[in-house]
């Protein structure tokens, strides 16, 4: 990278580190008493007819492709969770409750929207108008025969309120956000299930690691604490301390990249946006080779992957991808480890390895203080999912991977 450009990133680095530390210090991502209020930034609502992203919805940039009508009486209706939160008004003309039907990861967008409603409007809440449909009212694939798409408005149907209404759900982590009509603005999701529902970086359960004691065990095995085989910056193999896990979900079925490797033969597998580490030969010093996302690598480039003795290039074979249980992200003292004998990142999302390493240090400093938890929880944990809001508002688009941003490091 080069010195100009390498410049702003270490500015926005320390930026993060000036934002993040007060949360890191506290018991989660909540404001630290005594601490100073940053001036709200400006939102531009969105004009009429606009959507953001400026993709078209079911296309993977958004939320991602329709994937079949969901009925009571179907398997998937087990998908939907009902939201019961008073400060979101249903509207339910059904009288059935279906507007209150939708999936996990609309919900979390939907009641995390109905606060800002709030903040921004004091006396106004989030109203919904339209959610899971089953009577088909709705065009041919729509997702809200999927739970997955909301048209909302506030509860004073203020109209001028419609363009900021729609900025401040992109703000929430819509992945696809439409001021769709002078009545309404439409907001969707990506599925829970598809490969572009969550861009962090994870590995399958069953993926193995080497310990400090020779013992190989499966990431569902591995504890904080462990010390694993990993990179260190100078390029050489180094133990690790394992300090949190950043993503652990056990019950989940995900779609991973599987890089498969010849002389030696060597298969990873990993999330689309998880990092690894690259070089279009086999001539560059492991400190050159490159963060990449998964879904970038290309047969012919080189990997790392440990051999005898230290680490060594090995040639990319072939790219595919595969489904399989449980998604997890340990997160090491050196932001780096080794699974299957190949050389990972801890880190996803951004493609900056440095970046990602310095902006999770006060994390790293809070768990080696002894301030949190030892005992791994499932699901994401707070701080990556932070560090993305932080990033959204510091970091180009350009910066993130392709598919989406859902957390880095997560």
């Amino acid at each position: 990278m080069s010195p100009a450009r390498l410049r702003p990133r270490l500015r926005l680095s320390l930026l993060l580190l000036l934002l993040l530390a007060p949360a890191a210090w506290g018991c989660g991502p909540g404001r630290v008493v005594g601490s100073r209020r940053r001036p709200p930034r400006k939102l531009v609502p969105l004009a009429y007819k606009q959507f953001s992203p400026n993709v078209p919805e079911k296309t993977l940039g958004a939320s991602g492709r329709y994937e079949g009508k969901i009925a009571r009486s179907s398997e998937r209706f087990k998908e939907l969770t009902p939201n019961y939160n008073p400060d979101i008004i249903f509207k339910d003309e059904e009288n059935t409750g279906a507007d209150r039907l939708m999936t996990q990861r609309c919900k979390d967008r939907l009641n995390s929207l109905a606060i800002s409603v709030m903040n921004q409007w004091p006396g106004v809440k989030l109203r919904v108008t339209e959610g899971w449909d089953e009577d088909g009212h709705h065009s041919e694939e729509s997702l809200h025969y999927e739970g997955r798409a909301v048209d909302i408005t506030t509860s004073d149907r203020d109209r001028n309120k419609y363009g900021l209404l729609a900025r401040l759900a992109v703000e929430a982590g819509f992945d696809w956000v439409y001021y769709e009509s002078k009545a309404h603005v439409h907001c969707s999701v990506k599925s829970e299930h598809s490969a572009a529902a969550k861009t962090g970086g994870c590995f399958p359960a069953g993926a193995r690691v080497r310990l400090e004691n020779g013992a190989r065990v499966a990431l569902s095995a591995l504890q904080p604490g462990d010390r694993v085989l990993a990179m260190g910056e100078d390029g050489s193999p180094t133990f690790s301390d394992v300090i949190i896990f950043l993503d652990r979900e056990p019950a989940i079925q995900r779609v991973f990249y599987v890089i498969e490797t010849l002389d030696p033969p060597r298969r990873l597998t990993l999330t689309p946006a998880h990092l690894l580490f690259t070089a279009n030969n086999h001539t560059e010093p492991a400190t050159g080779f490159r963060a990449t996302f998964a879904s970038q690598v290309q047969p012919g480039q080189y990997v790392l992957v440990a051999g005898v003795p230290g680490l060594q290039p090995a040639r990319v074979a072939a790219v595919s991808t595969q489904t399989a249980p449980g998604a997890y992200a340990p997160l090491t003292k050196h932001g780096t480890l080794v699974v299957e004998d190949v050389v990972a990142s801890c880190f996803a999302t951004v493609a900056e390895q440095r970046l990602a390493q310095l902006a999770f240090w006060p994390l790293r400093l809070y768990h080696s203080l002894s301030w949190g938890s030892r005992t791994p929880g499932e699901g994401v944990h707070w701080y990556p999912q932070l560090l993305y809001r932080l990033g959204r508002l510091l970091l180009d688009e350009d910066s993130f991977h392709p598919l989406g941003m859902a957390g880095m490091g997560s």
